[in-house]
């Protein structure tokens, strides 16, 4: 995997590290497809049945724990209404694949709960199945140059803000801090907890209290609230 360096940071390709491996054992990941014409649904079901922990789902509608995959070709307000029912009020983890994204779109993207993005012209058998399982881990998955932008974007909102009375702050623990750094760059759950000397358990217990209690939704938006409060 060739490595990015943005800003002196060396990221990799996707965000955090992703493998293709299968799911769990005897678990099928569902996910429903969600597209704006019959070709590319077809395209995406084509891609996906054939793997054997991917149950694709006949009906669209809202399932708990489903992996949604929203394919776009611009992001209009259609597009933002519809990731935000996905994921607040079906619950489901949504994968973006997406033709742009516009610099002012890319942190309400990330807002709106979305924790795996591809490019449409890179939306293929391998690159799909690696979000849909990033996604269904809770983990993010971001290409490098999205993952450049969105570090530059919020490093601008975060000088902008910087100083300004009444900016809102909440404390983070400095293991909090330690994972979130390793997380933005490039790290997996078990890359990180080699790092840290800490159990895999620990390192997504510490993740968990840290989006519970900030309502933060996803890994990605966490690490674009640490990097636009200046934790890392």
């Amino acid at each position: 995997m060739t490595p990015t360096w943005i800003r002196g940071r060396r990221l990799r390709t996707s965000f955090p590290a992703t493998d293709t491996g299968t799911a769990e054992p005897g678990h099928r990941i569902p996910v429903a497809v969600h597209t704006p014409d019959p070709i590319s649904r077809a395209g995406v079901l084509s891609q996906l049945r054939p793997h054997p922990t991917v149950e694709v789902l006949d009906d669209p509608g809202a399932r708990a724990g489903a992996v949604a995959v929203l394919i776009a070709d611009v992001l209009d307000e259609t597009t933002f209404s519809r990731l935000r029912r996905l994921v607040r009020n079906d619950g489901a983890r949504a994968v973006l694949v997406v033709g742009q994204i516009r610099e002012a779109e890319l942190l309400a993207v990330i807002e709106c709960g979305v924790g795996a993005i591809v490019w449409r012209h890179e939306a293929t058998a391998h690159r799909l199945l690696q979000a849909v399982l990033a996604a269904s881990r809770g983990d993010g998955d971001l290409p490098a140059d999205l993952l450049g932008r969105l570090i530059n974007q919020v490093g601008s909102l975060q000088r902008s803000t910087a100083g300004q009375p009444g900016t809102p702050r909440s404390g983070l623990a400095p293991r909090e801090i330690d994972v979130l750094r390793l997380v933005a760059e490039g790290m997996d759950t078990g890359e990180i907890a080699s790092k840290l000397s800490y159990s895999e358990r620990t390192v997504k217990n510490v993740m968990h209290g840290l989006t519970t209690r900030l309502h933060l939704r996803n890994r990605a938006h966490a690490v674009a609230y640490a990097l636009r409060e200046g934790y890392i």
